[in-house]
């Protein structure tokens, strides 16, 4: 697949993985992806693979938590974690205007500045994950280092 046979957010994503060095080549499906189940589905891997970009608020600020599709994020764990007082889902107004990209569709990059990154612990243990590409119907396979690398995410435990 071309840069420019992409979504236009997508393409924008390519262009971040380019920029760090990483060789991950976006997939277009032919239905959304905007669960982890049917992401799984889709790419034929396990859902636990599957890393969810969650974008939250916490203490009024937009941060983004990359998690296993394999759970939900305790938010009570999570709030301890990032020593926010308060932790809540964003609405869909500040994903998009956060990470320029619709729910459903958020990558780890490719926003229009960095956002605070968490990662899921859990991801760790998947030789290859897959995160959406800035697009419902894009998704991306990373290494969990990659991800890392990608996001400068700190890694941490999302549930109990």
């Amino acid at each position: 697949m071309t840069e420019t046979s992409l979504p236009a957010r997508s393409t924008i994503v390519a262009q971040h993985l380019e920029a760090a060095g990483v060789n991950a080549a976006i997939r277009v499906l032919p239905d959304s992806a905007r669960t982890a189940a049917a992401a799984a589905d889709a790419i034929g891997c396990d859902v636990a693979a599957i890393a969810n970009s969650l974008v939250l608020v916490a203490d009024g600020a937009p941060v983004l938590v990359m998690t296993s599709g394999g759970h939900r994020v305790d938010f009570e764990v999570l709030r301890e974690r990032i020593g926010a007082e308060a932790v809540a889902m964003a609405p869909a107004s500040l994903v998009r205007e956060a990470t320029g990209q619709a729910i459903g569709g958020v990558a780890p990059v490719g926003h229009p500045a960095p956002l605070r990154t968490f990662i899921d612990e859990a991801l760790a243990g998947h030789g290859e994950i897959w995160a959406a590409a800035g697009h419902p119907h894009t998704v991306m396979p990373l290494t969990f280092e990659a991800l890392r690398a990608l996001t400068g995410g700190e890694v941490i435990p999302v549930t109990n």
